[in-house]
């Protein structure tokens, strides 16, 4: 009997012991918010993003929440707030427009982690992080400067930033490399996501003889206009190649759940610090979606051959942003041999010399 009682005991010690560590970690794990400036079913910029946060949940077994379709300037610093309240261990601000919402609040909440997407200003608990999505673009460029029979491209732009002025620059580059005569055509349409504008820019851009469409865009309303009017085009964010089967040749596609993870990883250790990430090819967090049967076996190899350089260290981080570059004035901008720097690439504002368009005033 005694032999029986200390063997229940133990059990019991165990099953305690047990439940102590269940509940040990149910109160240790990670909380994580998300907020995102358009639907998540937009197939592009905010969907991207919400693959990345599914992946740790799954992974990692972090509680995730998130707010979609939040203004930026305008109800952005509640919704920060109210989660930072909710005790969230690390908020994620996804959208360019909310940074100085992300500082603000992230001082009233020094003991929360705070990363913001795409910008520039950092705190103690603040970090940035983002991908050199210009890598992907150029080589997507590349797809575009071989199948345009007419040399006049397409590009559906949002706002004119920096970020999106770099991405057309890097497209720019990419199509020169291997059709010298094409010119890149850029309409505005002053908003990251508005299917009805962007779908009207597309068709005013094939109106106009572009066979070939690029977009930064949320939606893939761009693709679908290629599709219907017979056209191709790049897709951006996701492989939007459901939307246009038949147009949609390839598309400049982001895996956040690289930088999730990462993140995660450090907060999870209790190691995390504020840092400026910022990462391409070479760590997975940018590439090319799918090739459409359309492209040729000889472009594709040499994407792949361009790609390559990137994975081999072969070039520096900033190419294809290595000169000469010139602007649509004709003026050298970064001669021979010369690569451009980050703080250049950040800040960029000017048109490479086969892009036809012009830079508006930026609201950001």
């Amino acid at each position: 009997m005694k032999g029986k009682f200390l063997i229940l005991f133990a059990l019991a010690v165990v099953s305690a012991g047990l439940l102590a560590g269940c509940a040990s970690e149910e109160e240790e794990q990670i909380k994580a918010a998300f907020v995102y400036v358009s639907p998540i079913g937009d197939a592009g910029w905010t969907y991207s993003h919400d693959l990345g946060r599914q992946y740790i949940e799954k992974v990692y077994g972090v509680k995730t929440a998130y707010a979609e379709n939040v203004a930026e300037g305008g109800d952005d610093e509640r919704v920060i707030r109210q989660f930072a309240e909710q005790g969230y261990d690390v908020i994620f601000t996804t959208s360019f427009g909310f940074m100085d919402a992300t500082i603000t609040v992230a001082k009233d909440f020094p003991d929360t982690i705070f990363e913001h997407c795409s910008g520039y200003k950092t705190a103690e608990n603040v970090g940035t992080y983002f991908g050199r999505m210009y890598q992907a673009r150029y080589l997507s460029g590349i797809v575009a400067g071989a199948m345009t029979k007419t040399n006049k491209i397409g590009y559906v732009a949002a706002v004119p930033i920096p970020e999106v002025i770099r991405g057309i620059n890097a497209f720019a580059l990419g199509v020169k490399k291997v059709n010298p005569d094409a010119k890149i055509y850029v309409v505005w349409t002053g908003t990251w996501y508005d299917p009805a504008k962007e779908k009207d820019a597309a068709i005013s851009l094939i109106d106009e003889g572009c066979d070939v469409i690029a977009q930064h865009q949320d939606s893939p309303a761009a693709q679908q206009a290629a599709e219907e009017r017979g056209v191709y085009s790049i897709g951006y964010h996701s492989d939007m190649s459901k939307f246009a089967p038949n147009a949609h040749l390839t598309a400049a596609i982001w895996n956040w759940s690289v930088i999730y993870s990462y993140i995660i990883e450090q907060v999870i250790q209790r190691t995390w610090k504020s840092e400026q990430i910022w990462w391409g090819i070479d760590k997975g967090v940018v590439g090319l979606a799918q090739f459409n049967d359309a492209v040729p076996e000889d472009v594709r190899k040499m994407v792949e051959e361009e790609k390559q350089k990137y994975l081999n260290g072969e070039v520096p981080e900033q190419y294809p942003f290595v000169g000469p570059i010139y602007d649509q004035q004709g003026k050298l901008v970064k001669a021979e041999g010369k690569v451009m720097t980050d703080e250049e690439l950040l800040s960029m504002s000017f048109f490479v010399d086969n892009v036809v368009g012009e830079i508006p005033a930026s609201s950001e």
